[in-house]
């Protein structure tokens, strides 16, 4: 069973890599893409407010 410390890692490790994922639909303007992304990135950017991670520095998107 992960520690409170490895979920909030991995949420992490997970949100970045969805903005990068992110990045790269609008570059080539794959909206239906890009859509389903945001989906995913509201998703841990609400699980990561609510373990207290601060997104300050590390959203990129900021949506």
């Amino acid at each position: 069973m992960p520690n409170g410390a490895e979920i909030v890692e991995r949420a992490v490790y997970d949100f970045q890599k969805v903005q990068a994922h992110m990045k790269n639909a609008k570059k080539e303007n794959a909206t239906v893409t890009y859509d389903g992304l945001k989906k995913d990135y509201q998703s841990i950017k609400a699980v990561l407010t609510s373990l207290g991670v601060n997104l300050t520095d590390i959203d990129e998107i900021k949506e």
